[in-house]
Order: C-alpha cells, then sequence, then structure tokens
C-alpha cells in the first residue's frame, strides 16, 4: 500500500501525536491499513522511553509524558523535526529497522555536508565538530504486532539550552547539537525533501 507523508504546520500537542499513532498503528495491523510518516515539530516537552530513570530528569521545566517507546528521556520543541514512522516490518527484524533509521538520518544529513555517525552503545546520529562530539538526532522505536511507531528527530535549529532540564538519552558525557549550530542555515521545507527522498533510498518505493 502507498505510503501517507502527513505534514503539520503547526506544533503538534504529544497527547494528539500519540493518540493518532495509536490509531493508525491499530489499523495497520489489523486492517492492512496504510502506513504514514508523520513529519511535524512538537511545543517544548520532555519524553520518557521505558529505559527512562528518574534521576536524569534534571528539571521538569516542560510537561513531561512517559511513553513505550524505547530509550530513555528526549527533549522535543520547535526548531525540530519530527519524523513518526508507521509501518509494518516485513521481516520482523527490529535491529534492521533501527539501522534503516540511522541511515536514513545519515543519508538526510549529507544532503547538507554534515556527517552523521553511528557509535557503538551510543543510540542515535552523532556529529564530530573539532575536538567536540555531539548527538545531533535523536531515535525511539516502539513495535506492536510487528508493527513500528515513533521514530525520528533531528535538530534544525532548537533552542539547545532547553535540553538542560535532562540527561538526554542518559549520556552525560557527550552534549547535543543542531544544523543552526553547525553552520547550516537549513529550512524546514528543505529538510523535509531531504528527507523524503532519502526515505525511499533507504526503504525503498514500497515502504
Amino acid at each position: 500500500m502507498e505510503l501517507e507523508w502527513k505534514t503539520s504546520p503547526a506544533p503538534v500537542a504529544y497527547p494528539d501525536a500519540l493518540a493518532f499513532m495509536e490509531g493508525r498503528v491499530d489499523a495497520i495491523a489489523k486492517h492492512g491499513g496504510r502506513p504514514c510518516v508523520w513529519l511535524l515539530e512538537h511545543p517544548p516537552l520532555y519524553t520518557g522511553g521505558t529505559s527512562a530513570k528518574d534521576t536524569d530528569l534534571l528539571n521538569a521545566r516542560f510537561p513531561v509524558y512517559e511513553t513505550g517507546r524505547g530509550g530513555e528521556y528526549t527533549y522535543h520543541g520547535p526548531g525540530q523535526r519530527v519524523a513518526y514512522v508507521m509501518r509494518k516490518l516485513p521481516e520482523a527484524d527490529v535491529k534492521k529497522y533501527i539501522w534503516q533509521l540511522e541511515e536514513w538520518i545519515i543519508r538526510t544529513l549529507a544532503r547538507f555536508d554534515v556527517k552523521g555517525e553511528r557509535r557503538e552503545g551510543r543510540v542515535g546520529i552523532w556529529v564530530v565538530s573539532g575536538n567536540t562530539e555531539n548527538k545531533i538526532a535523536a531515535i525511539g522505536v516502539r513495535v506492536r504486532h510487528w508493527t513500528a511507531f515513533h521514530g525520528i528527530s533531528i535538530n534544525v535549529d532548537p533552542d539547545l539550552s532547553h535540553y538542560t532540564g535532562i540527561v538526554p538519552c542518559g549520556i552525560n558525557d557527550y552534549g547535543v547539537t543542531s544544523l543552526a549550530a553547525l553552520g547550516k542555515r537549513v529550512s524546514m521545507d528543505d529538510l523535509d525533501a531531504a528527507m523524503r527522498d532519502t526515505f525511499t533510498d533507504v526503504f525503498g518505493a514500497d515502504a
């Protein structure tokens, strides 16, 4: 079934996004519903995954939502592109799917001359700038009846000080960055276009 691309121009409340994903995943899993990639921004908020530790929530300066996705605490807010991917995993292989999401981010960043890299034992995509290494993109996935949802986020130009309320993904030793902080002025429209192109490259035309 043809993939639906959905883009929201205004920030979407997290409970509304979660309700949509739950409904679409149920439709995909039980009724052969249409797979969907939803590109959006959220108002400032923190989410905690299934591995989140209370001690990593340093200052609940924004609303905090517990969620069933994998991973620990992360931040979402304006200037960050979130991509929620709702689709069947045809090979029932979660590790391969995570690799594909990583590859999607890496190829998207490459369109803007940014080298994103994987790191053993650290979830997400990382960039090296000078002597520092920072996270530019996060990944958090949930799978139900071999149907995946939640997805990825890429920092375009968020307020990076908002990350100080948490230990991002439980990692103290490294920081976070954005395309803007790397000197890349990228619009959401440009990023979205690149994400659509590279998604097909990674997942195929019938994803």
